[in-house]
C-alpha cells in the first residue's frame, strides 16, 4: 500500500516513525505493509501540481495522498475526486477546505483555522468586550477565516468596529487602525508579516495598557527577536510591542499523560522524534509543532483502512483491488476515516462532518519576553480551563474602547439656593400687599384703584415666583420618571402667573385708553364702565391661555429629552471620556408651540407698551395708579422681550439660562409689586388713610381729589370752546382776505381807462378820481364788518372817507 507525500522536515520523520510502529503490529493490517512515497512540494502549488502527476502516473498505485500546506491541498483536494483517491492532510488549516461539495474527500489532522474563532469569542466574553478589530494579510486562508470570525462574533452580539487587510505592507492598515481608536486587535497573517505589522504597530504607538493584541500561535517562540532585514525597528523595539498579546493555538501535543493507539505517551513520542532529529534545536527545525498531527494522521489512515478489510470481504473485495475508478473501495475508506475516534499523541482524534480535527485550543500570553500558558478551552464542550495567571500592563484587562463616562449637569445648588431665597421673600412680598390690599378695600383711595384687579396681579405674581422652583429642579432632585410633572408645573405656574398679572394690568391700561380716546360723548357713557366687564377681560386672557395650554398638553405633552454634548477628557491619565448630559423639558413640535405662545404674548407685551405711552399724561379717577400700571407694563415687556430670546440661546447651559430666567421673572415681579402697591402702603401711612380712621378724613381726601379732578374737566371744556372760536374767525378772515382779492382784480382792470381820460383832461392824478367812484355806493357794498374795521383807523388825523385812498385797505386786517 503507497501514500504519497509532499514534504515537511520534522513531519516526515513522525510520518515514519507511525509507519514503522504500524507495518509492526500484527493487529492492524496483518496481511498489508504500508509504504510512504514522499516529496517536498514546498508549498508551491505549481511545484505540488507537477509531483501530483509524477504520483499518479507512476507505479505503485497510491491509495491516499497527504498534502501539508494548504494552498497545495486546495489544489490536490479538488484534483484527487477525479481518480478517486482520498486526500489526508496533517497541516492544511484553512477553512475553505471544510466545503464537502469542492472537497468530498477530504480530511485533516490538523484542525480548521476557524477552530481559533470560538476560542476568541470565548475570551471576548471573559473579559467583557463587545467591540473588537482586525487586521488581516491578504490571503484565502484568512480572508476565510475572519468571515466566519465575523459570523461567530455577531450570534455573540460583538461588533467589529474596523477591519483592516493589506498585502505586502501594513504601514496605512496600522494607522487606520490607530485613528480609529482601535483597542482589542486579532492579527491575521504569517510569520514574517507580523513582524513588518508590529514594526509598524511600534512606531504608531499601537500598544501598552490601552491595547491588547490576538496573534496566531503557531508561530516560532522567538519570532520577534529574529533579524529581518523587512524591517527597522530593533528587537528591544520588537520586544516592546509585543509584549502582553495573546495567541491561540491547537493543542497538537496532548497535556496529558495517556497511552493512545500508538501505545506511547505525548513525552516518549517527542524523546524519540528528537533521537530521530539527531539533537536539532526543535525551535529551527520546520514542521516540530506539526509533526503530533503528521504521526497521528498515519495512525488514524492505519486504523480506518484496517477497520475497511472486513467490510470489503463480505463485497468479496480486498484494499489491493483498488484502482482509480473504484469508487466503492473509496466509499468504504471514506466512511471508516468519518468515524475514527482514538487517543492519539497530539490528543483525542475525531473528525467532524466536514472532515476536520475536533481538538482543544491552548490559549497563552508573552509575559516578559516568554510565552505562559494561561488556559485551555475545548470548542466541543464549550469549557473553557483557566489558570488565572493572566498579567496585564495596567490595572486589568483593557476596555475595548474609549471608556464614555455619562454624566449629567446639574444646577448649580448655590445658584439655586440664592435665587430661591429671593423668591421666597417675593412671595412674601406678595401675601403682604394682597393683604393689604384686601385689608383695605373699603379706602376710597384704594376703590379708585380697582382693587380686585390689583390683588389678580398680585395672586399672579406670587404663581410667577413659584415657578422658579421647579425651573431649578433637576435630575438631582427627583427621579427620571418624575421630572415630566415638574414640566408641567414649570409650565402652567408660569402661563397662569403671567396671564393673571399681566392681564389685570392690561385691562386697566386697555380701559383708560379706550376711555379717554373716544369722543365726548361716548366717553361720559364709558365712565361708568362696570367692573366686572373688566374682570370679564381679565377672564378671557385666562381662558385663553388655559385653553391653548390644555391643547399643548393634551396634542403633544411635555416630557424630559437628554442633550448630548461633546465628549470631555478628564484630567487624570485615564483612558476615560466624560459625556456630558443635560435634561431639558420638551415636547415633539416644541418650536411650534413655542412659537404660537411667544407671538401671543409678544402682542399682548407690544399692546401694552402701546397703550401705557398714550395714557401717560391721562388722569382719571376711577383708576387712579394706571401711570404706576404702565411703567409696571414697559419693565415686564422689556426684560420678557429679552429674557425669552436669551434663555433659548442659552438652553444648553443650564447655570446661565436658570438665573437669567428666574432673575428676570424676580425683577419683573418685584419691580411690579413696588410700583403698584408700595406707593398706597405711603399714602396710607403719611395720611393716615386707613379704614379704622375716621370718615372726614376719607371724605376730606376723596373732596380734595374731586376738586382737583372737576377743575380739570372745567379747564378742558373752556379750552375746547375757545379752540371753536378761534376756527371760526379764521374762517371768517380766509373768507373775507378772498373778497378783497375779487375787488382788487376788478379794480385793476378799470385803471387803464381811468389813464386815458386823465391824459385827455389834462388833469393832475393828485385830484382825480375814478370813474363811477362813489364813496357811499362802495362802503354799502363793504361788509358791516369791514366798514366797522375801517372805523378803528380814523384816529387822530380824522381822515374822511374821500381822503382814503384804496392802498390802505389792506393794512385794516393785517
Amino acid at each position: 500500500m503507497s501514500g504519497g507525500w509532499p514534504g515537511g522536515q520534522a513531519c516526515l520523520p513522525a510520518a515514519q516513525m507511525a509507519l514503522d510502529l504500524v507495518n509492526n503490529r500484527t493487529d492492524i493490517l496483518p496481511d498489508y505493509e504500508l509504504e510512504l512515497i514522499h516529496y517536498d512540494s514546498m508549498c508551491d502549488p505549481g511545484e505540488a501540481t507537477k509531483l501530483l502527476y509524477d504520483l499518479l502516473y507512476t507505479e505503485p498505485i497510491k491509495i491516499v495522498l497527504m498534502p501539508g500546506c494548504s494552498s497545495v491541498s486546495t489544489l490536490v483536494a479538488e484534483a484527487a475526486r477525479m481518480w478517486n483517491l482520498i486526500v489526508f492532510s496533517y497541516g492544511s488549516s484553512s477553512p475553505a477546505l471544510s466545503n464537502r461539495q469542492r472537497f468530498p474527500t477530504f480530511f485533516r489532522t490538523h484542525p480548521s483555522a476557524t477552530l481559533h474563532n470560538p476560542t476568541r469569542v470565548r475570551l471576548f466574553q471573559k473579559w467583557g468586550w463587545t467591540k473588537i478589530a482586525t487586521i488581516q494579510q491578504t490571503t484565502e486562508v484568512f480572508t476565510s477565516t475572519l468571515d466566519d470570525l465575523e459570523e461567530r462574533v455577531k450570534e455573540a452580539g460583538i461588533e467589529i468596529s474596523v477591519r483592516q487587510s493589506f498585502l505586502t505592507d501594513p504601514a496605512v492598515a496600522v494607522k487606520n487602525l490607530k485613528r480609529q481608536d482601535a483597542r482589542i486587535i486579532v492579527g491575521l497573517f504569517y510569520e514574517t508579516e507580523a513582524r513588518k505589522v508590529f514594526c509598524e504597530v511600534f512606531k504608531e504607538k499601537l500598544y501598552g495598557k490601552k491595547y491588547v493584541w490576538f496573534l496566531i500561535g503557531w508561530y516560532a517562540d522567538n519570532w520577534f527577536k529574529i533579524k529581518d532585514p523587512a524591517i527597522n525597528c530593533t528587537v528591544e523595539n520588537m520586544t516592546e510591542a509585543v509584549e502582553g498579546h495573546v495567541t491561540t493555538e491547537i493543542v497538537m501535543l496532548n497535556p496529558e499523560t495517556v497511552r493512545g493507539a500508538s501505545n506511547l505517551t505525548s513525552q516518549e513520542f517527542l524523546a524519540q522524534l528528537m533521537s530521530r532529529l539527531g539533537g536539532k534545536n526543535p525551535e529551527e527545525t520546520g514542521g516540530f509543532q506539526e509533526a503530533p498531527l503528521a504521526y497521528d494522521a498515519v495512525w488514524a489512515l492505519a486504523l480506518a483502512l484496517n477497520k475497511t478489510v472486513s467490510p470489503l470481504r463480505v463485497k468479496g473485495w480486498a484494499l489491493e483491488d483498488f484502482n482509480y475508478n473504484n469508487k466503492e473501495i473509496t466509499a468504504e475508506i471514506y466512511r471508516a476515516l468519518n468515524t475514527s475516534s482514538f487517543e492519539g499523541v497530539s490528543g483525542h482524534v475525531v473528525f467532524d462532518a466536514q472532515g476536520s480535527r475536533m481538538a482543544w485550543t491552548l490559549i497563552e500570553q508573552l509575559q516578559g519576553g516568554s510565552y505562559k500558558k494561561i488556559g485551555y478551552y475545548d470548542s466541543t464542550k464549550g469549557n473553557l480551563s483557566w489558570y488565572g495567571n493572566d498579567k496585564w500592563i495596567g490595572l486589568g484587562p483593557p476596555a475595548d474602547q474609549t471608556k464614555v463616562i455619562e454624566e449629567f449637569r446639574y444646577l448649580s445648588q448655590k445658584l439655586f439656593v440664592s435665587v430661591s431665597v429671593f423668591a421666597g421673600l417675593g412671595i412674601l412680598l406678595g401675601i403682604v400687599c394682597l393683604s393689604f390690599n384686601i385689608y383695605n378695600s373699603s379706602v376710597r383711595y384704594i376703590q379708585n384703584s380697582q382693587p380686585y384687579l390689583n390683588n389678580m396681579t398680585a395672586v399672579g405674581c406670587v404663581l410667577a415666583l413659584a415657578a422658579v422652583f421647579p425651573l431649578g429642579i433637576d435630575g438631582l432632585h427627583i427621579q427620571k420618571s418624575q421630572f415630566p410633572v415638574v414640566c408641567q408645573f414649570r409650565l402652567w405656574l408660569l402661563g397662569l402667573g403671567f396671564s393673571l398679572a399681566y392681564g389685570s394690568m392690561f385691562t386697566k391700561i386697555w380701559w383708560v385708553h379706550t376711555v379717554f380716546t373716544k369722543k365726548d360723548e361716548k366717553k361720559e357713557k364709558r365712565k361708568h364702565l362696570e367692573p366686572w366687564k373688566l374682570y370679564a377681560t381679565v377672564a378671557v386672557l385666562l381662558a385663553i391661555d388655559v385653553l391653548s395650554l390644555l391643547i399643548w398638553q393634551i396634542v403633544d405633552p411635555l416630557h424630559i429629552t437628554v442633550e448630548k454634548f461633546t465628549k470631555e477628557a478628564p484630567k487624570e491619565d485615564l483612558d476615560v471620556l466624560i459625556q456630558p448630559l443635560l435634561e431639558h423639558c420638551s415636547s415633539e413640535k416644541m418650536n411650534t408651540w413655542l412659537g404660537v405662545v411667544y407671538g401671543y404674548k409678544g402682542l399682548l407685551l407690544l399692546l401694552g407698551i402701546f397703550l401705557a405711552y398714550e395714557t401717560k399724561s391721562i388722569s382719571t379717577e376711577k383708576i387712579n395708579d394706571h401711570r404706576a400700571v404702565g411703567m409696571a407694563i414697559y419693565n415686564v415687556a422689556v426684560l420678557c422681550m429679552i429674557t425669552a430670546p436669551v434663555t433659548m440661546i442659552l438652553s444648553s447651559q443650564q447655570d446661565a439660562s436658570f438665573a437669567f430666567a428666574s432673575l428676570a421673572i424676580i425683577f419683573s415681579v418685584y419691580i411690579t409689586l413696588v410700583v403698584l402697591f408700595v406707593p398706597k402702603i405711603r399714602r396710607l401711612i403719611t395720611r393716615g388713610e386707613w379704614q379704622s380712621e375716621q370718615q372726614d378724613t376719607l371724605k376730606t381726601g376723596s373732596s380734595t381729589n374731586n376738586n382737583d379732578e372737576e377743575k380739570s374737566r372745567q379747564l378742558e371744556r373752556e379750552n375746547r370752546e375757545l379752540q371753536k372760536i378761534i376756527q371760526e374767525k379764521e374762517e371768517r378772515v380766509t373768507e373775507l382776505r378772498h373778497q378783497l382779492a375779487e375787488r382788487q382784480a376788478l379794480r385793476s382792470r378799470r385803471r387803464p381807462s381811468v389813464q386815458n381820460q386823465n391824459q385827455n383832461h389834462s388833469v393832475p392824478s393828485s385830484q382825480a378820481e375814478p370813474p363811477s367812484y362813489s364813496p357811499a355806493t362802495d362802503k354799502q357794498s363793504l361788509p358791516p364788518s369791514f366798514s366797522n374795521s375801517s372805523n378803528l383807523y380814523q384816529g387822530e388825523g380824522k381822515l374822511s372817507r374821500n381822503n382814503c385812498h384804496n392802498s390802505r385797505l389792506p393794512l385794516l386786517y393785517k
